[in-house]
């Protein structure tokens, strides 16, 4: 072939096609997720239908009381609730992912090993968090209550301070608390973010079938919660055609406690979140040395003496340093930490206090600071009233996270 025009068409034609071919190739790999990491996405780990096939997949085994041993779940039944949860609208649930530790499971722990065996209680909370610590008697009562007639609760502790990434830490924490259930570590905010989650503590009920059926934020409900946790196990019991005899039907008669007497904010000291700081530049981090004020108002932090600010917390650099806050409330806590211990004496309205408005950490009108966690500085026993209470410090090193009320 001689003719040069055609010579270069024809090469044409054929680099065309190579393109082409290139193109259906890659078109037809794996891409990373729409995040542009390559990390893979949210993994949804409901029951889904095998393939070719309209029904569930068989192979899930029941564990625990209420199924008979090596009994399979029944397809029909689960691939019933399934469809039902689909057509209500209710969202697959996500898998755990990117943990940092695990407490009472084994390091392959994943939900979806529960789906088709197991009712799942999801609960986000992190130890230094009052509103978490006042959920905990109903979580450990509820797993204790249920755990022979399937409920599995597991606990997703995602850290809102540095300090609560320490599996020593949260260890500790679970052993105070009576925790038995598995804990998980989301130091990374791993599983916070698959789950789009914005609260601690946030409470996600999965049913078997594996789709989030009830969620709830925060305090209060546990009658609710109950309730929907006992109609999820009698559905479980009918779909693996086990006995729901055994499931309670009674619910814990321990209303939540009246929160609405709190009319103070949770008040931060590190220069990340302290726009309370009165007497101070507040938002900035170093050191600064502030005087105590001439009058207090309410809900507003006064730091008095030499004062380092960081992200999370402010620490004093002196000895004598105090702390003044005039509050509205019942209770007053303090998450706090001192590497080399730290003396406070504490005191309310200018006097030291007594049995009659100390909290549960103070002794003799004195707190003793050491280990990073949630300590109660203030307990009126009555009616929540304007307080102003006052923190003498007797050494330096004390880092003061946030205060909290009750």
């Amino acid at each position: 072939m001689n003719n040069p025009i055609l010579k270069k068409i024809l090469l044409a034609v054929m680099l065309v096609a190579i393109v082409g071919v290139i193109i259906y190739i890659n078109s037809t790999k794996a891409h990373p997720s729409a995040a542009g990491t390559g990390a893979a996405a949210p993994q949804d780990i409901s029951l889904m239908p095998p393939s070719g096939g309209a029904g569930v997949s068989t192979t899930a085994q029941p564990s625990g009381s209420g199924a008979a041993s090596g009994s399979q779940a029944p397809s029909a039944a689960l691939a019933k609730i399934a469809a039902d949860d689909k057509a209500a609208g209710y969202q697959p649930a996500i898998e755990i992912a990117n943990p940092t530790g695990f407490i009472n499971a084994s390091s392959s722990f994943k939900l979806a090993n529960l789906i088709g065996k197991k009712v799942i209680l999801v609960d986000f909370w992190t130890y230094s968090c009052i509103n978490c610590i006042r959920t905990l008697p109903y979580l450990t009562s509820w797993y204790e209550k249920y755990k022979d007639q399937g409920l599995e609760v597991v606990g997703i502790h995602t850290p809102e301070f540095d300090f609560e990434k320490d599996i020593t830490n949260v260890r500790a924490a679970t052993k105070q608390y009576g925790i038995n259930y598995p804990v998980i570590l989301d130091s990374n905010y791993g599983t916070w973010d698959a789950y789009n989650n914005l609260y601690w503590p946030h409470e996600f009920l999965i049913d078997i079938a594996g789709y989030i059926v009830h969620d709830h934020i925060g305090e209060g409900d546990y009658d609710t919660t109950e309730g929907i946790i006992q109609q999820l196990l009698q559905q479980r019991a009918t779909a693996l055609g086990a006995s729901a005899v055994a499931i309670p039907t009674s619910v814990m008669n321990a209303p939540a406690p009246d929160l609405s007497g709190i009319g103070s904010p949770e008040t931060y000291f590190g220069s990340g979140r302290n726009q309370y700081l009165a007497n101070g530049t507040p938002l900035v981090d170093g050191s600064q040395t502030l005087a105590a004020p001439s009058t207090v108002a309410l809900n507003n932090l006064y730091l008095v003496g030499n004062w380092n600010f960081q992200s999370e917390f402010a620490t004093n650099a002196s000895a004598g340093a105090k702390v003044i806050y005039k509050y509205d409330s019942l209770k007053v806590y303090i998450v706090a930490s001192a590497p080399q211990g730290a003396i406070v004496q504490v005191l309310q309205d200018g006097a030291p206090v007594t049995a009659a408005n100390a909290g549960t950490d103070v002794h003799n009108d004195v707190m003793t600071i050491g280990t990073s966690r949630l300590y109660n500085v203030i307990d009126n026993h009555g009616v929540p009233g304007e307080h102003t209470l006052e923190l003498i410090i007797d050494s330096p090193g004390l880092q003061a996270f946030t205060f909290t009320f009750g």
